[in-house]
């Protein structure tokens, strides 16, 4: 479904200015929600102001380029079996469809731009990478509802606006760029610095600089133009805003961490840029290679200011991510250093080189977004062992599925003796104790291998398999979760994870329980505990 979670908050704009005429209360809502189940009772996606109305969290902007798509699906749903009610079949197509229509213009256009400046074949080479080996196929398809696959054709403009202004200065292109930047600023409002496009072009040398302000200065009523475009541009959220908070201005509630960004978005194992989609580091090696051109100024500053607003927000695994989504939607701006990078390798004797590092890069980026969407690869918990595990494998065991929680594994059994210190196999209810505790004794290097089969019927989603050494005063834990790709609830699913014993801990008790955030039933159907001595 597209219009579910996030892309609920960009999308319900539409329903209800259109069908449903409620912007402020959405008594509409709770019906759509019992039917769709568009953010499973956990409504996020608007606040209470202090007069009581609801306020979207999500600005406007993506509505305003999805209100085509939905007219088109609402004369369809008016016209069929299918319910106008803003949520069925025909708008969940529509989006879909009209999304990867919006990216693939974007693209035809992104490569004409880009024929300016490069031959042919780099500007192939460079669009196939970007589309393939990057992230932007996941946002552009699968989820479509979110505002990624929308700005992308924003930034698309901007720059075929710029060059079309500085080619010839003409009040419509002066207009084009202040709409554009407007209109992106409300659909993500740090989109806004798309201004240092228009701004810093041909601005790379002391002679550039001067004939560009004098440019400038020539046609200042185009500056003035563009001001009043650009308020245009975001006035429909103003208007919104007005109605239903009271005031022009709300703060939607975004908390940013400027002095202390994280790097880990770029290179952390749990969503990082460079690591799942590592094509990006042709984007950055690519600033190199830009010497003369009249956006090397321009795309570098936006770049690399791009990056660090990005990462310095207080959500820096940004819900739920394949790679790093947030800097998708500029990608046809990062797209003229790759492009530059690409003619560059193609000067070389060791160009054909070329071809097996990008169809690594293609298969490994496509297996991987399977892999996102088959939930094998978590949308925000990755760490490096996990990654390890699963790195081109499409069916991990359950051992390897527990390193999303542990970084505790044994890959070599053999010279460990094997003792079984407990073997069940009733189904024996499970409540807030543990329900199995021993001592363990031994010395020497000494794991534990616990396999179980449970059963959950409440709170599976949020509920962890816990082996805990220790008393009072000290105590070691690992837990597995109950929820993964392969367990399901209601069902019987099947565990298994390891646990090393600290040698100066040895001779300790041992207790095995589920730990939940919220009220947990369930059923252990079998436990086995192997100790492992060496």
């Amino acid at each position: 479904m597209i219009t579910n979670w996030d892309g609920l908050g960009y999308y319900m704009y539409l329903p209800s200015g259109f069908i449903y005429n409620d912007f402020s209360k959405l008594e509409w809502l709770p019906k759509m929600e019992e039917k769709y189940h568009l953010s499973d009772g956990n409504f996020y996606q608007a606040h209470k102001a202090d007069n009581g109305n609801y306020v979207n969290k999500y600005l406007g902007g993506v509505s305003i380029m999805q209100a085509p798509l939905f007219g088109i699906a609402h004369v369809i749903a008016l016209n069929s079996d299918y319910p106008a009610d803003g949520f069925s079949p025909p708008y969940q197509y529509s989006l879909a469809y009209g999304a990867l229509f919006y990216c693939l213009l974007a693209l035809f256009m992104l490569r004409k731009i880009l024929l300016r400046y490069y031959d042919d074949l780099a500007v192939s080479i460079s669009l196939i990478l970007l589309f393939l080996a990057s992230n932007l196929v996941q946002y552009m398809s699968v989820d479509a509802g979110l505002s990624h696959v929308y700005i992308f054709p924003l930034y698309v403009l901007i720059l075929y606006a710029t060059i079309k202004w500085h080619e010839k200065p003409t009040l419509i292109w002066a207009a084009s760029i202040g709409l554009i930047i407007g209109l992106a600023t409300i659909s993500r409002p740090t989109e806004a610095i798309m201004l240092f496009i228009p701004l810093l072009w041909n601005t790379q040398s002391k002679e550039d600089k001067k004939e560009k302000w004098a440019l400038v200065k020539k046609h200042k009523k185009h500056i003035y133009v563009a001001f009043a475009f650009g308020v245009l541009g975001v006035l429909p959220q103003l208007i919104y805003w007005k109605m239903t908070a009271g005031t022009f201005i709300h703060d939607v509630g975004s908390s940013w961490r400027f002095l202390t960004p994280f790097f880990r978005v770029l290179f952390g194992w749990e969503t990082g840029w460079f690591i799942y989609t590592p094509v990006t580091i042709l984007f950055i090696a690519g600033f190199f290679f830009m010497k003369n051109m009249p956006f090397r100024r321009s795309v570098i500053i936006f770049c690399l200011l791009n990056i660090w607003i990005v990462i310095s927000w207080a959500d820096w695994k940004y819900g739920a991510t394949y790679s790093t989504r947030a800097l998708t939607q500029s990608y046809a701006i990062f797209a003229l250093p790759l492009t530059a990078v690409i003619h560059h390798i193609l000067q070389k004797k060791w160009k054909w080189f070329l071809i097996p590092v990008g169809a690594y890069l293609i298969f490994v980026n496509l297996f991987q977004i399977g892999q996102y969407n088959d939930g094998i690869l978590h949308a925000r918990d990755m760490n490096r062992l996990f990654y390890g595990r699963i790195y081109l494998n499409s069916s991990p065991t359950a051992i390897d599925m527990s390193l999303l929680d542990t970084d505790e594994v044994l890959d070599d059994e053999s010279g460990y003796s094997e003792k079984v210190i407990h073997q069940t196999t009733e189904p024996t209810p499970i409540n807030e104790t543990p329900f199995f505790s021993t001592k363990i004794e031994g010395k020497g290097d000494i794991w534990l291998k616990i396999t179980a089969t449970i059963k959950a019927d409440n709170g599976f989603y949020s509920s962890y398999l816990v082996c805990r050494l220790g008393n009072q005063k000290w105590h070691k834990k690992n837990r597995i979760r109950l929820f993964n790709v392969y367990c399901n609830e209601g069902q019987s699913n099947y565990y298994e994870f390891y646990y090393h014993v600290p040698k100066e801990k040895q001779n300790t008790a041992v207790e095995f329980f589920v730990e939940s955030e919220f009220d947990f039933s369930g059923v252990l159907e079998n436990l086995t505990i192997v100790q492992l001595s060496k």
